[in-house]
């Protein structure tokens, strides 16, 4: 029997058993951070606020290869459900994708998923908040990205916290068998905190030397729909060389760990 979400009374009983974690494709706005770090700048010339940054040529590229490598995959592996972050460039990755791999799905977003709100250091290159905030630029070499909280923005463990609970709605809330999440690299990093159980520093070793990829698939399983997760390969953007598709990096500040 369906509900009306079109999924089966067997799949809602069931929480889920595979979770694809894909960055969103290379936006303008990290086009115009890595300028500004080159040209080591203190403001990023972004053309709109971060939830309206859309993607560039590249990263729409990046989402039609995307979804072409996903419209290989078997039925039995077609998700139930697809949610993006609420951002116009993962909103755009996940409509590109979809419609490219033709799956019959309707798009979901969840504010959870945004990206980490930076309060007073948005747009601000790190030279720039070394100029314009010094003391916020030592708070943060002294706490370490996991604890370091600029005024009006968020930690990474704020994210974290909202991240548990869309995680844990996977068992509870009838999301299906089989789930894509379209985020961003910083939301990616922490899920693999909350589902491995990661300690602090074995998550900021992770971050300092691992750039999460444009348009890269993250895979989780767990072939009964319960318990822990098994982390299946990370960070994976084959399939967008493989097409001849630029493969982009455009990290984040690498100084993650506490002074």
């Amino acid at each position: 029997m369906n509900n009306d979400d079109g999924l089966t009374a067997e799949v809602r009983q069931a929480g889920a058993v595979e979770l694809l974690l894909i960055r969103h494709g290379e936006s303008e706005g990290n086009v115009a951070a890595s300028a500004a770090d080159q040209a080591a700048v203190e403001v990023i010339d972004v053309p709109a606020r971060d939830a309206d940054v859309s993607l560039s040529g590249t990263g729409r590229d990046q989402a039609a290869a995307l979804g072409r490598a996903l419209a290989s995959f078997p039925s039995d592996r077609v998700p139930d459900l697809v949610v993006s972050s609420p951002y116009a460039r993962a909103r755009q990755t996940a409509r590109i994708a979809v419609e490219e791999a033709g799956w019959p799905l309707q798009l979901r977003t969840d504010e959870r998923l945004r990206d980490r709100e930076l309060g007073i250091l948005d747009m601000l290159t790190r030279y720039g908040v070394e100029q314009r905030f010094p003391a916020e630029a030592e708070r943060r070499l002294w706490l370490g990205k996991l604890y370091y909280r600029p005024p009006g923005g968020e930690s990474w463990a704020d994210v974290a916290l909202r991240l548990r609970s869309v995680l844990a709605e996977l068992n509870t809330a009838g999301t299906g068998h089989r789930v894509v999440l379209v985020c961003h690299d910083a939301v990616i990093l922490l899920c693999r905190y909350v589902l491995e159980g990661m300690s602090e520093e074995e998550l900021l070793d992770l971050a300092a030397g691992t750039s999460v990829f444009n348009a890269s698939i993250t895979r989780f399983v767990r072939p009964e729909g319960h318990g822990p997760w098994t982390l299946e390969s990370f960070n994976d953007a084959s399939h967008l060389s493989e097409q001849g598709v630029s493969v982009t990096e455009h990290a984040g500040d690498a100084s993650v760990r506490p002074r």
